[in-house]
Order: structure tokens, then sequence, then C-alpha cells
């Protein structure tokens, strides 16, 4: 689906990639209803857009609140008219840590942000979507709902949930003009970890290689044109597409991988240089 002219909802608005996203959505002639919890983010990201600030609405959103997601369309009809697409970026990681150790509330809360937010939204704006000509839902899950990962075991299970219920809902639309694409990238240059309350210190050491980082505008660059051309799975990064066709091959090999780069950041070892999934 061609973006120039649509309205796009897209959550996650006021940081990262979500942000990068809503800006070059914006440059390709877009209106966008950048969502997020954080209102001075999406201050910051209005600030950014320049010229095509009258075809921007912002959101203060929590999208863990159904009702108050539920009350979101009504907002973006009245600024734009109508919702062409959503584009689900919003998301947070855990501590990195064991689930062992990892208490309750946090893994509920990495649920509902990861999982249960996108439901939220995707059920709210669904029926408007299915209204119009042609629209398009993008989630973006992570290689982590593809590849364990040491330390983010339930970010991993609620990306993974996030990963199979687009893949479901690409089968029930399939013969309707809602086109849905999902992506999965890999280390990718953001302040996830500052903006999901998450504090680490990167060990040092010679066993593992630090991971090339992506940066956020490119991530957003390639997540819109696989919008563009209608893809149905999209790995973003060279790290993404390398683990994907690794894991298919020897599974147990790509997690051993993954362990190696990672366990360095988990509090019971030292060693590997390390970076945060996006």
């Amino acid at each position: 689906m061609q973006t120039e002219g649509k309205v796009f909802v897209v959550t996650g608005g006021g940081n990262g990639i979500g942000r990068e996203v809503v800006l070059k959505l914006l440059a390709r002639g877009a209106k966008v209803a950048a969502v997020d919890v954080s209102s001075a983010g999406l201050d910051q990201t209005a600030a950014q857009a320049s010229a095509a600030r009258d075809r921007l609405s912002t959101h203060s959103v929590d999208i863990t609140d159904r009702a108050a997601v539920e009350a979101l369309p009504a907002a973006v009809i009245a600024a734009h008219g109508a919702v062409d697409g959503c584009i689900l970026v919003a998301g947070i990681i855990q501590p990195f840590t064991t689930i062992e150790a990892l208490p309750y509330d946090a893994i509920e809360h990495v649920m509902k942000v990861n999982f249960y937010g996108p439901l939220y939204v995707t059920k709210t704006f669904l029926p408007l979507l299915r209204a119009r000509p042609e629209a398009h839902l993008v989630a973006v899950s992570s290689m982590g709902g593809f590849v364990p990962v040491p330390g983010q075991t339930a970010y991993g299970a609620s990306k993974a949930a996030m990963h199979l219920l687009f893949d479901g809902l690409h089968s029930e639309l399939m013969d309707t003009d809602v086109h849905v694409t999902i992506v999965f990238p890999g280390a990718v240059g953001t302040d996830i970890a500052a903006n999901s309350g998450v504090t680490f210190t990167a060990p040092t050491g010679v066993d593992a290689p630090a991971i090339p980082m992506l940066s956020a505008p490119e991530a957003a660059e390639q997540i819109l044109n696989a919008m563009e051309h209608d893809r149905y799975h999209v790995m973003v990064g060279g790290d993404a597409r390398t683990m994907d066709l690794l894991t298919r091959l020897a599974p147990e090999r790509a997690a051993r991988m993954i362990w190696k780069q990672m366990r360095g950041l988990l509090p019971d070892h030292a060693g590997s240089n390390a970076t945060p999934p996006a």
C-alpha cells in the first residue's frame, strides 16, 4: 500500500523506531496519528516534524489501557477523517535476568505492553480498516520472538505471541483488502532499555564480538518499504536475516550462538560484550 495521502496510526511514536516511522511517513506525504505513553516524547517528535506538522496529530495514550485505546479512533477521525493503517511499534524489554528471578509483575507488564497493547489497538481499529478500499496492519515483533535470548525470555515470549497473533490475522484477512506485515528487527540503536525502565552494565571481555547495530532511521525505512510492497515476514538487519536462516536449519546451534553473545548481561555470568536486542 502506498503511503502518500493515507492516514496511519503509529504506536511508540514518541521515540526510537516509532518516531522514525512517523517522520518518514510524513516525508512520504502521509498523515499520521502518533501514539505514545510519553507526552514529552511526542512533543519531541512533533518538534522534528517541521513543515509537515499540520499532517501530524499526537495522542498520549497507554496502550495497555483498553478503555483509553477504545477512545482513540474518535480522536484520530476528528484529526484526519479516516484511518488507512496501523503500525504497531510500541514495545518494552524486561530486566536482564532469568525467568526464575523475574517477578510476576514484570512478566505481566511486558505481556501487557508487547501483546495486549497491540491486540487492543488492532481490535479497536480493525472495523475502520475493513471499511477502507485498502488498508494495512504492520506489527513490529523482534528477532527475540523466534530465537531465545537469555535474560529476555519473557520479552521473547511476548514477541512470539505477537508474531503468531498477526500470522493468524494475516490468514483471517487474506480474502479482504486489509494486508498484514510482521516485522522482526535485530539489534537496532534505540533507547529501548531506558524507555523500558531497565538498567544494565554491559560487561567487557573477548569471548564474543560486539553486535553491529542498525540505525533507527534505517530500520524505519525498511519497515515502510516492506509495507509498501505488501511483504508478509520482514527481517530487519543482517543479524535478523542470519538468525532466521540458522534457526530454521539448526535451532540449537542458533540458540547457543545467542547465548554466547548475551550471557554476560545476566547477573551470574561475566565476560562477553553484548548489546540488548531492539
